[in-house]
């Protein structure tokens, strides 16, 4: 129902508030990092740069919760699930990697279309249904944001750059 509403452009015009978007993605690396201690994982935020910004919180919080629990679903066991926010010119990049070994460089255009998942290790049974990261790229996409994902050292990055209105100090976690 989000990504139906958000294709059709239900979200494009709506009214933002004022976020605190580091506070935000403090919550979302709290609650993940909880989660993921049951499977043997952890997500930490590894740098937050302060920024706020005006958007839907509903939305972005379901975006960044979209890309951080997909990460812990394929970092490796006993790896953390790395997050930063760096806020630089106006603009915030958020961060997210995991160490699962990363996906075939050919495949990293297609993970955020709706009902795509990759290979048969990521299939419904022991995947999800392929909507979470085009659910991610549409709501980063009604904030006038960029989405990403590529490969780096032993995993995979994804990086969302969303427009602040604010920076601020930087502080390390």
């Amino acid at each position: 129902l989000t990504l139906s509403k958000l294709e059709s452009g239900a979200f494009d015009e709506f009214r933002g508030e004022d976020l605190d978007l580091t506070e935000l993605v403090q919550e979302v690396v709290e609650d993940a990092d909880f989660e993921a201690k049951a499977k043997g994982k952890a997500v930490e935020l590894v740098w937050s740069d302060n920024c706020t910004m005006v958007g839907n919180d509903h939305l972005l919080r379901s975006a960044i919760e979209n890309v951080v629990r997909n990460a812990v679903n394929y970092t490796d066991d006993g790896t953390s699930v790395r997050v930063s926010v760096l806020s630089d010119n106006g603009t915030a990049k958020i961060l997210i990697g995991d160490r699962g070994g990363g996906v075939p460089d050919a495949e990293l255009k297609n993970l955020f279309i709706p009902f795509y998942r990759l290979g048969e290790a990521r299939d419904r049974k022991t995947g999800g249904t392929g909507l979470g990261l085009a659910i991610a790229r549409r709501a980063v996409v009604a904030h006038k944001g960029t989405i990403s994902a590529r490969n780096v050292s032993g995993g995979l990055e994804v990086e969302i750059v969303l427009n602040c209105s604010k920076n601020g100090e930087a502080a390390a976690h």
